[in-house]
């Protein structure tokens, strides 16, 4: 039998929309944290309408809001408002990713609920963080993306930098939020007190660069991170090369790693020439090496063939894979990295899970996302409105939900 989440027995509020927020609760959710996603009537999270659609279900909802439960109620009825504040009583953690500001208005600002209770951690994602001279400004994970110096360095010297097919700065904000909630957790255990986390996609992607910030401080400025193509000129040899039938990556930066590799491409004469003996060395030469990489990647019989010779010689290497590939990959299905779901739409369906693994605790899905309003009528039962009050409630429009979802 597995053991009870690291998790168990948080609840968390899920007052978020689109990415970073649900992300960052969806995770909590797969660490055994009871989440439940608060929407207001109507269409709800506008992640409800973004592609892909099938059915009138969005599978980018889904995947962001699975293992939730599902509320919707309307908070400018003093009925909804008493169910908010209870649910807010009884929670841990509140999750939110609007604009500085906008939930202090309704009455859902920092202040105002630590006041009523000093032990919730409430954590906040916005674009530029609550403090600073943009603070008010909306964005989107393409807007810190841009502005972070992440895109001036992708892609082919001189064309525009290419969109990245992933919000990295709404999925790194989103784990950095994870990390934060769980020190929190840990924290008011000694201190009894919660905190307000501020989080900032800006800051999230500004904080992921590895090299680029030291390269240019400790070079005086000199050295300015720029387009560099399907190479690393810091790191000879590490890129994308070509095959006739599909690209693979080669990761032979290191000193043995390129002397294997060396030797694969060039033979002994290769391997033993001192000019590449060193990371300095190669990247110096790196026009002169990049070339003879390429040539050997595009002389054997296919990208396959290339790869299982570069595994043979025991340098690091992978196919740049397909999603297709991706999930047929015989490691990803090792690893539960694929999990079934029933939807309550869709029935069976595929979904991406969380990399979380604990030795004694299953983390995967046991729910898909909610439909809107889904758990309504439990909810509020559990938080002490009896049938009568729960029954009016629907009929008012105070809770609402979709017509699939059940309203008792």
């Amino acid at each position: 039998m597995s053991a009870p989440l690291p998790l168990a027995g948080i609840r968390v509020i899920d007052y978020s929309h689109f990415l970073a927020g649900p992300h960052l609760s969806r995770s909590l959710a797969a660490m055994g944290a009871e989440v439940i996603k608060v929407e207001r009537p109507g269409s709800g999270d506008a992640g409800r309408s973004h592609a892909y659609i099938r059915d009138g279900r969005s599978g980018y909802f889904i995947q962001q809001n699975m293992g939730k439960r599902g509320l919707c109620v309307d908070m400018k009825d003093t009925r909804g408002a008493e169910l908010m504040r209870r649910l807010i009583a009884s929670a841990d953690v509140f999750v939110e990713n609007y604009r500085p500001g906008a939930l202090t208005r309704l009455g859902l600002g920092y202040e105002e609920l630590s006041a009523r209770h000093p032990g919730l951690i409430y954590c906040s994602v916005s674009a530029y963080g609550h403090t600073g001279p943009d603070a008010a400004k909306a964005g989107f994970g393409l807007i810190a993306e841009a502005k972070s110096g992440l895109l001036a360095q992708l892609g082919v010297p001189g064309a525009p930098p290419p969109l990245l097919r992933v919000s990295i700065a709404d999925m790194y904000a989103g784990t950095h939020g994870v990390a934060a909630v769980c020190a929190a957790l840990y924290g008011r255990t000694r201190s009894g007190k919660g905190t307000h986390i501020d989080l900032s996609l800006y800051d999230c992607t500004v904080s992921i660069h590895d090299y680029a910030v030291q390269e240019y401080v400790m070079s005086g400025g000199a050295v300015l991170p720029r387009q560099t193509g399907a190479d690393m000129p810091n790191s000879t040899v590490y890129g994308i090369f070509s095959a006739h039938d599909g690209h693979l990556v080669i990761a032979a930066q290191v000193d043995d790693a390129w002397v294997k590799l060396a030797r694969l491409i060039g033979g002994e004469a290769l391997a033993g020439d001192s000019r590449f003996h060193t990371a300095t060395g190669r990247n110096s030469h790196r026009l002169e090496i990049l070339p003879m990489v390429s040539a050997w990647v595009e002389a054997q019989a296919g990208q396959q063939a290339a790869i299982a010779a570069l595994e043979a010689a025991g340098i690091p290497c992978a196919p740049v894979q397909t999603i297709d590939q991706v999930l047929a990959d015989p490691q990803i299905i090792a690893r539960d990295m694929i999990v079934d779901l029933d939807d309550p739409v869709l029935g069976p369906i595929k979904a991406c899970n969380l990399p979380y693994r604990f030795a004694d605790a299953d983390t995967r899905p046991t729910r898909s996302a909610p439909l809107l309003g889904q758990d309504n009528a439990a909810i509020a039962a559990e938080l002490g409105f009896d049938a009568q009050a729960i029954a009016a409630m629907e009929a008012d429009g105070v809770l609402y939900a979709e017509k699939a979802a059940p309203s008792t």
